[in-house]
């Protein structure tokens, strides 16, 4: 690997001008220590840096890039709708096409909305949900990041873990009393809740499968007892699918865990890699929102053209190859062996949580089912293995408690790449022979 003398003058530059020189918190590399690298490029499996280093990355852009960077399906829908102007503020028949599309994959999804973000589709969808029942409260579990909004910044995960500030500074009181907390998995903690607030509870949001304290799964009939409990109290079940949306099956991680939430979050994949959001489920509770009902949200670039046509795209992709979900689950367990493999040839028993195309390495032996036994991680030892892993071309999440994301660009030879540089990393930062 060349020296990054590109990225750190960027960076000497980029921290006079934006805060902490970086435009969103976990990229300032805070976690693991030294400076992050600017991106000029990527395509397929690669990124490439200022400096013209080349990384096998298993980010991909936090999600979206599922088809891997720069797929020309995409890139051709972006060139098309490029010809036609930038953004209109006006329907388009794309916005018709794709939501089309959302409501055949999604089965929880009878109505959508588009938004610009998978925050803003979470703010919005609590909005309805509160609209439509008329109560306040919510709850959310600890270590589920559902964006940087006010009423989720209440025991986060993500980047709020990495700076070591889960509760965010600018939050009210007044908003905070209305957020009730639980631990993941614990079905006993919500039954106690919702028990303590009667008629008070208008949603449970919850990531089905967490990406934001590490990969973490849902327990067998965990995700079933918070549907029974919304059944009996009247109360909206919100899945934020932002990150397991159209990833861990068409359908997402509702379609594959066979449990139907009252509405869906969605992000990432829904914009094929540009700026969309969306939030959607049962119609009656959709028509509470604006101009049908009195629960207000709009937005000005919501439905824009160029990044509609890049989501459009995407899902029509994923409709009509579905293959990519069986490619994408060889393609994670080839890897997840490989690592477990790695880890038993060197006498380790870390933990590593996976399901399809998401996964998490803990430095931890202990089983990871919570915010709790996540932060059992040795996060020191996961910052000298990302910087072993960056040194040999592999660019991981620079954060302990993000999942990975595979793509469909990863060739079983950049597997074994990745599994050998896994070995050497362990090897170095472990000082084994």
């Amino acid at each position: 690997m060349q020296p990054t003398l590109k990225s750190q003058q960027l960076f000497e530059k980029a921290q006079k001008l934006i805060p902490g020189g970086v435009n969103s918190p976990v990229r300032a590399f805070r976690s693991v220590g030294g400076n992050p690298l600017f991106i000029k490029s990527a395509k397929g499996a690669y990124i490439y840096d200022e400096d013209g280093n080349a990384y096998i990355e298993l980010i991909n852009s936090w999600g979206p890039m599922i088809l891997g960077h720069a797929h020309e399906s995409i890139q051709e829908a972006i060139r098309d709708a490029l010809q036609y102007s930038f953004s209109f503020g006006a329907p388009t028949a794309k916005e018709v096409q794709i939501a089309e599309l959302v409501v055949e994959m999604c089965p929880s999804i009878e109505m959508v909305r588009f938004v610009n973000s998978g925050t803003e589709a979470c703010m919005s969808a609590i909005r309805a949900a509160r609209g439509y029942t008329g109560r306040e409260k919510i709850i959310k579990f600890e270590g589920c990041y559902h964006g940087h909004g006010d009423a989720f910044l209440i025991a986060a995960g993500s980047g709020a873990m990495t700076t070591g500030i889960p509760d965010s500074a600018g939050i009210t009181q007044g908003v905070a009393k209305d957020t009730l907390t639980a631990a993941f998995n614990n079905l006993e903690q919500v039954q106690q809740l919702v028990e303590a607030n009667p008629n008070q509870i208008a949603a449970i949001i919850i990531e089905p499968v967490v990406g934001n304290m590490g990969l973490v799964l849902p327990q067998q009939g965990f995700l079933e007892g918070l549907r029974a409990i919304c059944n009996k109290e009247n109360i909206v079940l919100i899945f934020d699918e932002v990150m397991t949306g159209f990833r861990l099956a068409k359908g997402g991680a509702q379609e594959r865990l066979g449990v139907i939430p009252d509405m869906t979050t969605l992000g990432k994949i829904i914009g094929g890699g540009l700026p969309v959001g969306a939030y959607g489920g049962k119609a009656d509770i959709m028509k509470c929102v604006s101009p049908v009902g009195k629960v207000y949200q709009a937005g000005t670039l919501s439905g824009n053209p160029i990044a509609i046509s890049a989501g459009l795209a995407t899902l029509t992709y994923l409709k009509e190859n579905p293959d990519v979900y069986q490619t994408l689950e060889n393609i994670g367990t080839q890897l997840v062996n490989g690592l477990r493999a790695v880890n038993r040839k060197l006498g380790l028993n870390y933990t590593i949580n996976h399901i399809g195309s998401m996964y998490s390495l803990f430095f931890t032996e202990k089983p990871v089912y919570d915010l709790a036994s996540a932060k059992t991680s040795d996060t020191n030892l996961f910052a000298q293995y990302f910087k072993a892993m960056l040194k040999r071309g592999i660019y991981l999440a620079p954060s302990q408690f993000e999942s990975l994301f595979l793509s469909i660009a990863l060739t079983p030879d950049l597997i074994e790449q990745i599994i050998y540089a896994h070995e050497q990393s362990l090897r170095e930062v472990l000082e084994l022979k």
